[in-house]
């Protein structure tokens, strides 16, 4: 009996997953299409987030007693993945949108405000944007200068974010801030806010070398809200069991994807030619193996990573273990170089017809966006940063240890 019913679930997750799948690739279609147009105008991707909608895979995440579908992270990356090979600001933003879906459904702990809220994005397929940096804290998200105050019920914020990615297209906004006026810095929480909450005033614009379709600019964030829309646990924790896995794990995938599509524009070149020339392999042809090759070793990077979080990720002692986030962390690192590697490889396999932007074979686009991955949340601060947790992990006895 115990096998049968674990049989049946297999096959409904399966048939889920199978259609979570086939939304993805309708949506990619669309954003596929308009992908050079977002880039060139440097404008959000308005006609894939329509499809988006349609295809009901904004609330996603959210628990199906409260109107979602209870997808699970490694669905969402394989979207994330697919969207990736198609168009890389739609497949960042969807990718940003769902990290904040994570932290929400998996810390909101039953409270009312913001069981609303989620019923909501799930009923209405909201857009929830992400603001995690401000003033001279720069790229560090563990320290917030904006402090909460409170007004009876209700709670006020003002912050100067130097990154809001695709605020003003967004419903809501997901935000760090301080505690209390007189918290310390990396004393935070996390605050829900819908677009009725707050107001913006633009400081910063996005013109940048790739991953145009982002719109991260700054802004001044004036918000009021009632307080039941602050998550109940400390940001500490969210940060370490969520944010950072998700958003690693969830980045990856994006960038898995943008080097995919590289990968296959050189298959193609290659393909093209050697029919071309009677089956004589040109030069390039050397560059697409090695292309393959790190797109393997990044896949398996990712894969690896994600059955590790999967397995984990109940259980807070052990995501919140040096060693679990320092091997989590360090999987960014990994994937974003390896991403690039990729696509440069891809890029002189295809030679000149890569490199112009007038030929079925332009590797352009993907080349200036995947360049965008080592640079979110540097890899240099990275390193700099794990060097002392490095020095204190013992290394491994054994091929398997």
């Amino acid at each position: 009996m115990d096998s049968h019913r674990a049989t049946g679930k297999h096959r409904v997750i399966n048939l889920r997953h199978s259609d979570l799948t086939a939304r993805a690739r309708a949506s990619a279609d669309v954003a596929r299409v308009n992908a050079t147009a977002v880039d060139a105008e440097a404008r959000f991707p308005g006609e894939a987030f329509a499809e988006l909608r349609k295809q009901r895979l904004l609330g996603i995440q959210v628990p199906q007693a409260l109107g979602g579908e209870s997808a699970v992270i490694a669905e969402i990356a394989d979207i994330c993945y697919i969207l990736g090979q198609a168009c890389s600001s739609t497949a960042l933003i969807y990718a940003m949108h769902q990290i904040k879906m994570a932290c929400m459904v998996r810390h909101f702990k039953n409270t009312a405000a913001l069981e609303r809220i989620l019923r909501r994005i799930a009923s209405e397929q909201l857009l929830m944007a992400s603001s995690t940096t401000e003033g001279q804290a720069g790229g560090n998200v563990r320290s917030s200068e904006a402090a909460v105050e409170h007004d009876g019920e209700q709670i006020t914020l003002e912050r100067k974010a130097t990154v809001i990615s695709y605020a003003v297209e967004a419903d809501g906004i997901v935000t760090t801030a301080r505690r209390a006026a007189d918290a310390a810095g990396n004393d935070q929480v996390l605050l829900v806010l819908l677009k009725a909450d707050y107001t913006l005033e633009r400081l910063l614009v996005w013109d940048t070398l790739g991953m145009r379709g982002t719109h991260s600019e700054g802004f001044t964030l004036r918000a009021r809200a009632a307080a039941g829309q602050l998550l109940p646990e400390p940001y500490e924790r969210i940060h370490a069991q969520t944010m950072v896995p998700f958003a690693h794990l969830l980045w990856g995938s994006v960038w898995a994807g943008i080097a995919a599509a590289a990968a296959g524009k050189a298959q193609a070149f290659i393909r093209h030619v050697v029919r071309q020339s009677n089956g004589q392999m040109p030069p390039g042809a050397a560059h697409f193996t090695q292309a393959v090759s790190s797109l393997r070793n990044l896949r398996g990077v990712l894969a690896a990573s994600l059955r590790s979080y999967e397995a984990n990720m109940s259980d807070a002692k052990a995501i919140s273990s040096m060693e679990f986030q320092a091997m989590i962390t360090l999987t960014k690192v990994q994937v974003s170089e390896l991403a690039v590697t990729t696509v440069l490889s891809s890029l002189r396999a295809c030679g000149l017809s890569g490199y112009r932007n007038d030929t079925e074979f332009t590797i352009g686009r993907l080349l200036r966006d995947v360049l965008s991955a080592p640079i979110m949340i540097s890899n240099d601060r990275i390193l700099s940063n794990l060097a002392a947790t490095s020095l204190m992990t013992p290394l491994p006895a054994s091929i398997s240890g």
